[in-house]
């Protein structure tokens, strides 16, 4: 699904899906700026997810999003490949979720 936003005169443009191996493989690299991962996901993990996205594409930044807590060190040791710089927890305002997303795009 996409769908364009006006965001200060600036439109932006946002894919939607619920399943992380149609989302793999129809990835263009060099084409997003932000991936938002839920980490929880049926058939493959948010982490995993996001291993294979970055062998395509070094350059796109990702933010995490789980109800659950998570263990940063032993993510860590399972996925060294990948950082959590942004992880949200949810449940989130709106308003928050876009103050997250601006500032992981400056």
């Amino acid at each position: 699904m996409e769908q364009e936003y006006d965001n200060n005169n600036k439109k932006l443009e946002v894919h939607t899906s619920n399943d992380p191996i149609s989302v793999l493989s129809q990835f263009k690299p060099n084409f997003y700026d932000l991936l938002l991962i839920d980490i929880n996901m049926p058939d493959m993990n948010g982490f995993k997810l996001s291993t294979e996205i970055l062998k395509e594409d070094v350059n796109v930044k990702i933010c995490f999003m789980s109800a659950g807590e998570v263990n940063h060190e032993a993510v860590r040791e399972l996925y060294p490949s990948i950082s959590i710089g942004c992880f949200i927890k949810k449940p989130v305002t709106v308003e928050y979720l876009v103050k997250r997303i601006k500032a992981e795009l400056e």
